[in-house]
């Protein structure tokens, strides 16, 4: 039997949302649980709604899809949130991934295309449409992706030693939520180890409270 993901989609433009709605839920293996217009809607029902695809559009009134992305994966890191935007520009795709999008596609893609990323980020890979795979190429002295706000934190308590217990707590997240956050930080930085990660903070001044800068 197969399994059916379950799909948020948040659009101010009810007529976008509409249509993305009507479209996905042609196909048996999706159930779209909730249409919303502002990110804080899916943060305040994030619990209720289990999701497990957010179709996430970034310029909404009050909370950002940006903002609203970092939040849900601080709560829900298992959440794969999918950016669908008409921005095709490197700023947005690349802030989205950065944010922790593990996709972008643009609102004009044909349906087999959204349908394609919903399954692909289900997977664990990251999707970018045809527009925006000029994001996977790093912009002149930039190496790889860059780290959020919380990822720099969490690598800075990392370096200092700590286990990922003692992060939890320190920063009042669960130990899961943490766990995540390493593996990303990890893959972002193509380190392997602790010690890389320590090696790395050290050779970045982030023991020195001085941040990452990729």
């Amino acid at each position: 039997m197969t399994q059916t993901t379950r799909v948020v989609v948040v659009d101010d433009h009810p007529m976008v949302a509409e249509g993305i709605t009507a479209i996905l839920e042609t196909f048996d293996d999706i159930s779209v649980v909730a249409t919303l217009s502002d990110g804080q809607q899916v943060i305040d029902r994030l619990e209720t709604l289990q999701a497990d695809v957010i179709l996430m559009d970034l310029n909404m009134p009050g909370v950002s899809g940006l903002s609203a992305t970092e939040m849900i994966l601080e709560r829900r890191p298992e959440t794969r949130i999918l950016v669908l935007s008409m921005h095709d520009s490197r700023e947005y795709v690349a802030s989205a991934l950065s944010h922790g999008a593990m996709g972008y596609v643009l609102k004009d893609v044909p349906t087999e295309e959204i349908k394609r990323a919903i399954d692909v980020v289900m997977t664990g890979e990251r999707y970018l449409c045809t527009g925006a795979e000029g994001a996977l190429a790093p912009p002149p002295g930039i190496e790889g992706e860059q780290l959020t706000n919380r990822e720099q934190t969490i690598l800075l308590q990392l370096a200092q030693g700590k286990s990922n217990k003692e992060v939890a707590a320190a920063l009042d997240i669960s130990v899961r939520t943490v766990e995540t956050h390493r593996k990303n930080i990890k893959r972002k930085l193509g380190i392997s180890s602790t010690a890389g990660l320590t090696r790395y903070a050290m050779e970045h001044g982030v023991l020195q409270g001085t941040g990452v800068n990729l």
